[in-house]
């Protein structure tokens, strides 16, 4: 595995400040009513602080400020203090016309960008449910002709960073987006931390952070509540390469850790993680695995991912399925390394089990019984103080083997101090 002291001088040195300008957006006509659009004087207040060579664009404690899309410039830094609000518009025209930039929050080949603060950055994602369904909510479309999106998935997102370099997400809640939350598209030396993310449970499509075809990125104490996939990485057009998540607490009813769907990543580590799944409806993509990684092709016309040199250090999990490990034939995951995992296995939800999820890919559902750790089509398997503990209070129906693994599509499988219990209530 590649050294990770690069990537970590990297976002240690990089700061997307070049000037100590501090601009209110108050002094630029923001009234924070949480009631009339803001848009105008907050984007003027952003380019301001742009055209003078970049700063901080503040806003102040207590208001609330309801906009359409803001663009965020190079060298400009939000600035959200405590009891601010950043409220974003829920019509179709508070958005631009091309569905690839609704965001609430965007910035477009920006250097030097990022937003910080104690205040809450909020997509309004319950106004986007057309009906409360207890399946899977219903939501809101904006699709039409030429949209790129389909179905109910045609939403906005709430924070996106497209072709940026160096940047910098610290100290933030971020609430109730509509769709995903914090997007990353191509970037090049982000860093993530000490923010809160809450998302709807019942609203699908929460995903927590998105890392699409971006490198040398950091994840650090962030505490992601969502409904969907809490951490993505996958790519479009190109790899993901030098991730580090660490420090970070998940609760999910789909994928806590989720790698996949044709994508290319490479040299991983996700350390000092506390996750807890559940079940859900199986319309829900994603059964509670607490880690997924797979290279399986999203359809019949896309090509399998490339998926290697995965770490997972000292990784605590409560759930009620298992690890799931599936490259694909002719593109078999490659160097997975697991140490100091402790995986708790208990059902506490009324859902059924024992479905292996490969959607949207492979091979869609297939029944079977449930593994601790289910693998298949992996070349370099290497665990190291595993501990697997079964919570038995009726019976362990569903449940079948620690570990399955075909042998004839598994190579290099190493396991030291892997063990397996039952705990009775």
């Amino acid at each position: 595995m590649a050294s990770l002291l690069p990537l970590l001088l990297l976002l240690c040195l990089q700061s997307p400040l070049t000037t100590s300008l501090t601009l209110s957006v108050a002094d630029y006509g923001a009234i924070g009513d949480g009631r009339c659009y803001d848009t105008s004087a907050i984007q003027s207040a952003i380019d301001a602080c742009a055209a003078a060579g970049g700063g901080r664009v503040v806003f102040p404690s207590g208001g609330t400020y309801l906009t359409k899309t803001l663009n965020l410039r190079s060298g400009v830094v939000l600035r959200l203090e405590r009891g601010s609000r950043i409220l974003g518009g829920t019509r179709r025209g508070d958005y631009p016309a091309e569905q690839r930039r609704w965001y609430v929050v965007l910035a477009e080949d920006a250097k030097g960008v990022g937003i910080e603060g104690e205040g809450t950055i909020d997509g309004q994602g319950g106004a986007f449910v057309e009906r409360i369904d207890g399946r899977k909510n219903v939501m809101v479309s904006w699709n039409g002709t030429g949209m790129g999106c389909l179905g109910d998935e045609c939403r906005p997102r709430l924070v996106g960073f497209v072709g940026c370099k160096g940047v910098l997400v610290s100290g933030l809640r971020f609430v109730q987006p509509a769709y995903w939350c914090l997007h990353l598209v191509r970037c090049e030396g982000t860093t993530i931390r000490d923010v809160q993310i809450k998302g709807d449970w019942d609203t699908p499509n929460n995903d927590g952070i998105d890392v699409e075809d971006s490198n040398n990125t950091l994840i650090e104490r962030v505490r992601i509540d969502t409904g969907d996939d809490a951490i993505c990485p996958k790519s479009s057009t190109g790899p993901v390469v030098n991730l580090v998540a660490r420090d970070c607490w998940i609760r999910t009813k789909s994928s806590a850790i989720k790698l996949g769907s044709a994508s290319c990543v490479n040299n991983v580590t996700f350390s000092n993680i506390n996750i807890s799944t559940r079940y859900y409806d199986p319309s829900w993509w994603g059964r509670a695995e607490p880690i997924y990684v797979t290279t399986c092709p999203r359809d019949r016309t896309s090509k399998s991912g490339a998926i290697s040199d995965l770490l997972f250090i000292n990784i605590s999990a409560m759930s009620e399925n298992g690890i799931f490990l599936s490259g694909s034939s002719g593109a078999p995951l490659r160097d997975l390394r697991f140490i100091n995992v402790n995986l708790t296995y208990k059902r506490w939800t009324n859902y059924s089990g024992g479905l292996f999820d490969y959607r949207p890919g492979c091979h869609g559902f297939v029944k079977h019984g449930t593994a601790g750790v289910m693998v298949e089509h992996v070349n370099g398997l290497v665990m190291e103080n595993v501990k697997m503990k079964w919570v038995e209070e009726n019976g362990l129906k569903g449940w079948d083997d620690p570990m399955e693994f075909r042998p004839d599509s598994v190579t290099g499988l190493a396991l030291n101090g892997v063990t397996s219990y039952v705990e009775r209530l």
